[in-house]
């Protein structure tokens, strides 16, 4: 079977008249209520702080100053790049073995071992 638009439209028109019959009984409300209380809230409660509690200062000790060692300078004795320190004087490489043949003893200079200077050695 086949459906011309015109029976379509038909077919539409029946379904509307059909459905607005059903509706004719139908009725729409609107409520209105009173409105709603309002309740504001309480103000904020602001409290002081505690005074404050200072405790007294703690005691002041008075002791010595600390002690402060200050180095001397240090003294090497020996080779100090090309000089040799004896704990008096500087010589040169040169100076110091002509003045110094290997053999002689300790290795200090002549003067030094020719003068006793209070040490008790007492020979030449």
């Amino acid at each position: 079977m086949k459906f011309s638009s015109a029976s379509a439209l038909l077919l539409g028109a029946l379904t509307v008249g059909m459905s607005t019959a059903a509706l004719a009984d139908v009725s729409i409300g609107v409520n209105i209520g009173a409105p709603p209380v309002y309740v504001a809230p309480p103000p904020p409660v602001y409290v002081a702080p505690p005074a404050p509690v200072y405790a007294p200062p703690p005691p002041v000790y008075y002791g010595p100053a600390p002690a402060v060692v200050v180095p001397g300078p240090a003294i090497v004795i020996g080779w100090h790049g090309d000089r040799y320190w004896d704990g008096r004087r500087y010589w040169g490489r040169d100076e110091w073995y002509r003045s110094h043949p290997p053999g002689r003893g300790h290795g200090h200079d002549r003067d030094y071992d020719d003068h006793d200077h209070g040490r008790g050695h007492g020979h030449h």
